[in-house]
């Protein structure tokens, strides 16, 4: 049986593995040999567009919360180069792309409603405004 790239995402969200490409390149930085003959970095592109899996409101904030990863094609982009391996690059993309997800199913939270001071609120501010005001005040020369 072979084994399914699926992406699991929570109980009820699994990325089909249709809508995941994986295209591995060389990464730049420190490595030594290693890294000027092995493609060990990781790009991996999620087409939300196409996904059925998520709801257009997810998808929607989904491409907000990704910033510069989004696509004009509503694709995610995701780039890992953290590790020497490749298999630990495409885990950790893997799971970047799985937080920004379960980020972005999580539904916004509701507006705030704007509150105002009850009137005994203001007029206690004001009195004590009002004396603090005259404490000031005595503390003054009388020439002033």
């Amino acid at each position: 049986m072979a084994e399914t790239r699926d992406l699991r995402i929570s109980n009820a969200v699994v990325l089909p593995e249709a809508d995941l490409e994986e295209q591995f390149i060389r990464a730049s930085g420190p490595g030594g040999q290693n890294v000027n003959k092995v493609s060990s970095a990781v790009q991996l592109r999620f087409l939300a567009g196409r996904c059925e899996a998520i709801s257009p409101e997810v998808k929607r904030r989904l491409h907000r919360l990704a910033g510069q990863r989004a696509t004009k094609d509503g694709d995610v982009l995701i780039e890992a180069s953290r590790f020497r391996s490749q298999e630990r690059n495409r885990e950790d993309a893997r799971e970047r792309l799985a937080d920004l997800v379960r980020e972005a199913l999580r539904p916004p939270p509701p507006p705030r409603k704007k509150t105002r001071p009850s009137k005994g609120a203001v007029e206690r501010r004001i009195k004590e405004k009002k004396g603090r005001s005259k404490i000031k005040a005595m503390r003054r020369s009388v020439g002033d």
